[in-house]
This record gives structure tokens, sequence and C-alpha cells, in this order.
């Protein structure tokens, strides 16, 4: 393994701590609707657990309403009874084949909950991205332990790894302001 190896790993893998990071803050409900807090939930298709995405089409009505279009009539009221029993406090009604799910206003009490856990949130993606810049580094020293590169090498690469780090905190950073203002804006 190579310096070059080194960081490049070091840095693919903060990468998917951003994505990740991207993934978590989308399922996190804002004042308006957004079919990305469906996401997570699963539907018992004939025996098996299901993603809603895979059983039926997601859409937005309107700012405030998702339509929930099972592929399938005989799942509406699964489908129905899986988004009731989610932990969104969502409480849906069919229409027809289509399943409405009105979003309710956030209080002001429940929008400080959504961002105490958006920044729960950020402060998991900054400790992954921190534990990554650690791993790196001992593989740098082990390289140096191992004669496989020279200190100064190693800590000009140390250096660049720092820097890195520091960038990713800072993506972090501006994501949850972001997410913050969306949350909070009325």
């Amino acid at each position: 393994m190579t310096i070059a190896d080194v960081k490049k790993s070091a840095q693919e893998r903060m990468n998917k701590s951003i994505d990740t990071l991207k993934a978590d803050l989308a399922k996190v409900r804002t004042g308006r609707a957004h079919t990305g807090i469906l996401d997570h939930i699963t539907v018992d298709y004939y025996g098996a657990a299901t993603a809603l995405t895979q059983i039926a089409n997601v859409t937005l009505i309107d700012a405030r309403t998702i339509g929930v279009q099972p592929w399938e009539k005989k799942m509406l009221n699964a489908v129905e009874k899986a988004i009731r029993d989610s932990d969104l406090g969502l409480n849906p009604s069919s229409q027809g084949d289509m399943i409405r799910v009105p979003t309710p206003m956030l209080t002001e009490e429940r929008r400080r909950e959504m961002v105490k856990l958006v920044k729960n949130e950020a402060e998991d993606a900054k400790i992954a991205i921190r534990n990554i810049r650690r791993d790196a580094n001992e593989s740098l020293k082990k390289m140096v332990k191992d004669k496989a590169c020279s200190e100064d090498d190693e800590r000009r690469a140390s250096e660049e790894i720092q820097k890195l780090t520091d960038k990713f905190v800072a993506d972090v950073d501006k994501m949850v302001v972001e997410k913050e203002k969306e949350v909070l804006t009325v």
C-alpha cells in the first residue's frame, strides 16, 4: 500500500460518510411534504417485507400532500396500514385507488426536536470522518515502521489528510446549516 492509496481510500470513505449523512438528512421531516420521508417504510408484500417505493408510485400532490398509488389494487390497505404504523405520525386516507398522505404542520417544539436530530446526525458523520482520519494516520505510521516511506513523507501525508478532514467537516457543517434553515422555515 502506498501513501496515495491511503489518501485515496480515506477520501472515498469520507465521501461515503457525506452520502450517508445526505440520506439521513433527507429522512428528517420538514414543514413541506416530500416523497423521501416514505423511503424507509416497508410493506408486507405477499409475506415479504418490501420497500414502499418498489410496490407503489409515490408522488407529490401539493406542498402538503403525498400521493401513494400501489401498482396492485389489493395492496391498498396494506400500504395504508404500513404508513399509519410508521414512526412518522402520518394519517393516510384512501381515495379510490390512491392513498393521500397529508403532512401536518410541525409545531415549534417539534421543529426544535428535528433540529436536535439533525445535529445528532451531523455529529455522527463528523465522528465517522475523524475515525477515518485516525485509521489513515495509523496506516501511515505503520508504513514508516515497516520502512515503506520516510517520516517526512508520512508527516506531509498526515497534513494532507488533516486538510481533507477539515474540508469534509466543513461540508457537514454547511449541510446542517441548510437543513436547520429548511426545518425552521414555517
